[in-house]
């Protein structure tokens, strides 16, 4: 706002200075002194003063409350007003300032207003000032005014309210950059400006979150997955929790499991097919990550999944059928039936953990080659499954000491 003070300032009365209070308070918030503001303004000291703190009663002095600077119409509010209880009120606010001059700690503080430590300390970080004398102070009515300054909603992002922040990430979405490589790189290129520094969530809430319109919703085809709409990593089914019973994690596993010395340990998942109607039952042993497949034309409910994995394990030897690790999927819930028929014991992962079965998630990547997403897996015949599981096997493995899996497993069964 380009302010200029008044030359005339005489015999017009008790005006209200809007003006003079508007520029005032945009100068104290952007860390202006009050002494520095007040002169810019053309006021007097006590009249800032009066204006952040209200004043009191003596003589025929009435009262004053502060000044609100969010409304500039109204000269005067009242001291408290119905907030959420959410939030700290002024009333909340004055405790803070006069505990704080008694020396009071935080949590004392906190726990007289029924607070957690860290809504106080924030409070007298966010909402603080420092004085003239360089020391650090808080005082209740200007933290107020500036928490209700930030309260209004929706507010203009970060993207939208830098020009050349938008263009910049404009461009390079059309280039195919992901929002991450656009993220780091922008710190790279302005390492001493934080207004062009953003989070790759940022960019990517500036694409997709209706009714911000900071970055043109086309670009969304730029992505990676080129969705138009945001999909959750999980959903709200997945996140109910597994209707298995009795199961055994994976924390009573046998040591001896851990460290693949000793061989006869699988790990197990499914690979799906086209709108969940096929799949193949994928078992890899740990210690010569050796491939097995059984197919699951048909579906693959906890009763089909229990016979194609019998069928899958009979041909071992005893030795080589210790334990079986799954994740929590429902196609195993009829664990119990499965080990009593193999004397394979079964094992869960923890939830949202695939790093316990990093041979299972590994080999089922290598097997999307030959199985791609969203094709029908029931096509593939049994001949089909024994020549990719051959292909696999015979593949020479650094970790295996360029030995295939079969090799190493016919050293083991020979044994």
């Amino acid at each position: 706002m380009d302010f200029k003070i008044r030359e005339n300032r005489k015999g017009q009365g008790r005006q209200r200075l809007i003006r003079e209070r508007e520029e005032y308070f945009r100068l104290v918030d952007q860390g202006v002194s009050y002494r520095e503001a007040a002169r810019l303004v053309g006021i007097d000291l006590r009249t800032g003063k009066r204006w952040r703190n209200g004043r009191n009663a003596s003589g025929r002095t009435k009262a004053a409350p502060p000044v609100d600077p969010a409304a500039p119409h109204r000269d005067l509010v009242t001291r408290t007003e119905p907030t959420s209880s959410r939030y700290l009120c002024e009333d909340d606010r004055i405790h803070i300032a006069d505990r704080l001059r008694e020396n009071a700690s935080i949590r004392q503080i906190a726990a007289e207003l029924g607070r957690s430590p860290s809504t106080v300390s924030r409070e007298i970080r966010r909402n603080g000032a420092m004085w003239w004398n360089k020391q650090w102070t808080y005082r209740p009515h200007a933290a107020q005014r500036r928490a209700k300054q930030r309260r209004p909603r929706p507010k203009v992002g970060k993207i939208g309210q830098n020009p050349e922040l938008r263009d910049f990430i404009q461009r390079h979405l059309e280039l195919r950059w992901s929002p991450e490589q656009i993220s780091q790189t922008l710190r790279a290129c302005f390492p001493s400006r934080p207004k062009m520094h953003v989070v790759h969530e940022t960019i990517y809430q500036a694409l997709y979150v209706q009714g911000r319109g900071e970055l043109r919703r086309d670009l969304t085809r730029a992505l990676r997955t080129g969705r138009a709409m945001r999909q959750p990593h999980r959903q709200s089914c997945k996140r109910q929790p597994r209707a298995i019973k009795d199961m055994v994690m994976i924390s009573e596993r046998p040591a001896e499991a851990a460290d693949r010395a000793v061989p006869g340990h699988w790990e197990g998942d499914l690979i799906i097919g086209k709108d969940g109607k096929s799949a193949i039952a994928t078992l890899v042993e740990r210690s010569t990550r050796y491939v097995m497949l059984a197919p699951l034309p048909n579906g693959h409910s906890a009763a089909r999944t229990r016979v194609a994995l019998i069928e899958a394990v009979t041909s071992l030897p005893p030795h080589l059928r210790r334990s079986l690790t799954w994740d929590q999927g429902s196609e195993m819930a009829a664990h119990r039936a499965f080990t009593r028929a193999t004397g394979i014991p079964v094992y869960f992962c923890d939830p949202a953990s695939p790093w316990q079965r990093g041979s299972n998630e590994n080999t089922n990547g290598l097997l999307r080659q030959y199985f791609p997403k969203g094709t029908d897996l029931s096509v593939h015949t049994r001949e089909h499954l024994d020549a990719v599981t051959t292909e696999l096997n015979s593949r020479p493995r650094k970790t295996l000491g360029w030995e295939t899996p079969a090799e190493r497993l016919a050293k083991l069964i020979a044994a």
